[in-house]
């Protein structure tokens, strides 16, 4: 009986019998060494200094741009993502590494004053060495990005783990980071859990995207190494819609952050809460907007809602909405892929698992609520804490939500889906653990600071 972890498999999940990649697991003694390789490249690569690593970067976003054709059909061809969202995807692709570019030359650290007594004091920001990134298949290009480019900027080299789902956008993102930077700088390593594993007891700082049992996981073994991590994992969002909010308006940003690339985001609208007498035409409005959204082949452009990532993830859509009364599009006709209708459900029972577990599809349900205060017991009531959108034209209820809502993004008349890459980004209770990531709040997380006292050696001339 062999101990080897299961093949790398990549399916087409529009078309499952279009296979992408099918590659012996390298396992992890493989993962090991790659860590190994990347350490030792470190010291250089840093020594390279800020305009070595600021036009690397550079050179990166302008090669991602000038593939923009080929990764936006790979994206739409491995994961399934509506086109339209691909090409979008692979333009802020650009724009994060553009933006990291020039991080490099963003002071260190700053000085201070002695408490008494000639000498300096200062901080100074240095990087970890080796940035361990687990990142998960639903933005192959994009988080994967977000994470290696201020990890590389700060002077890290890289290990990148990508779910399996994603092999074939991460090896051609790495062909493009690779043509930038030294050897062992940037390296992609295939697998799954076994592989992953043994980068994160490997690499001196991790970040994680995924489900929330494999992140905690994770936390529980970067704890226990004392290395720092991240780990962004579930959500459960709310869309809070009030009476006095625009009610089509909120539909059509609902209805997008329902079902855009089948509600595969962690920032989805996964629960709908209507504040009084916005139920009626909220329900009305969505329904319609629901219907009208295109469901089919990612290829083509007026696609919306593409299939599921895998026959599993399309199974437990639709086990998940069973027996519930439900407004929903149709799915495509004629076709093999892992489709699933998008869909609002209503009348749920207490205690259902769609109040409090996360189903990652086009599903969200319609939950009544008597006042703003009552919606916001009810978005906090579950273990996560990602994002809330609130949808409302009175600046009261805005500032309410912001004060007492427990995630870690609001967005007011804004689907709940979608983020700044310049802004921290993460959220509260089991959705995330540990600093966050994007914007500035990134370069922190890949570096850790340093205090130095510098005191004369002889007596000031002064005294």
């Amino acid at each position: 009986m062999s101990d080897a972890p299961p093949p790398v498999v990549s399916r087409n999940p529009a078309d499952p019998s279009d296979i992408l990649v099918h590659v012996p697991a390298p396992g992890a003694r493989a993962a090991t060494r790659a860590v190994e390789r990347a350490r030792a490249a470190q010291p250089h690569w840093l020594l390279d200094g800020a305009a070595a690593r600021s036009a690397a970067l550079g050179a990166i976003a302008a090669a991602v741009e000038a593939a923009a054709d080929e990764l936006t059909a790979l994206a739409v061809r491995e994961v399934g993502k509506p086109v339209t969202e691909a090409r979008a995807e692979v333009a802020r692709t650009a724009a994060i590494w553009r933006y990291y570019a020039q991080a490099p030359y963003e002071p260190t650290g700053v000085v201070h004053e002695t408490a008494a007594g000639p000498g300096l004091l200062l901080t100074r920001r240095r990087p970890h060495g080796v940035a361990g990134l687990i990142t998960p298949w639903n933005f192959p290009f994009a988080i994967p990005s977000w994470k290696a480019a201020p990890a590389l900027a700060t002077g890290n080299t890289v290990v990148l783990k990508p779910a399996p789902e994603a092999t074939a956008c991460a090896q051609r993102l790495a062909e493009i980071v690779q043509q930038a930077v030294p050897t062992g700088v940037f390296t992609v390593l295939p697998g799954g859990a076994t592989e992953g594993n043994a980068v994160v007891s490997a690499a001196d700082a991790v970040s994680f995207t995924g489900s929330t049992v494999v992140g905690q996981a994770v936390t529980l073994t970067t704890t226990a190494r004392g290395i720092p991590a991240q780990a962004e994992m579930g959500g459960l969002n709310a869309a809070i819609v009030l009476p006095d909010a625009d009610i089509d308006t909120a539909a059509a940003h609902i209805a997008s952050a329902i079902a855009g690339y089948a509600g595969q985001k962690c920032t989805a609208t996964s629960r709908v809460i209507a504040v009084g007498a916005a139920l009626g035409p909220l329900r009305e409005a969505l329904a319609e907007r629901l219907r009208a959204l295109a469901v089919g082949d990612p290829a083509d452009s007026a696609t919306v809602c593409g299939p599921l990532i895998s026959e599993r993830a399309r199974d437990r859509v639709i086990e998940a909405r069973r027996g519930l009364p439900a407004v929903a599009t149709a799915a495509p006709t004629g076709s093999d892929g892992w489709y699933a209708a998008p869909a609002l459900v209503t009348d749920l029972p207490p205690g259902h698992p769609l109040l409090h577990e996360e189903v990652f599809g086009p599903l969200a349900a319609l939950l009544p609520a008597d006042d703003l205060a009552q919606a916001v017991r009810i978005t906090n009531s579950v273990p996560y804490g990602l994002v809330t959108s609130v949808h409302t034209a009175t600046l009261d209820a805005t500032l309410h939500g912001l004060d007492h809502l427990d995630t870690g993004m609001v967005r007011v008349n804004a689907p709940s889906s979608g983020v700044d890459f310049h802004l921290p980004f993460g959220g509260t209770k089991a959705s995330s653990s540990g600093p966050r990531e994007q914007g500035h709040a990134a370069l922190d997380f890949y570096t850790s600071q340093r205090t130095y006292t510098l005191t004369p050696a002889l007596p000031s001339i002064l005294a």
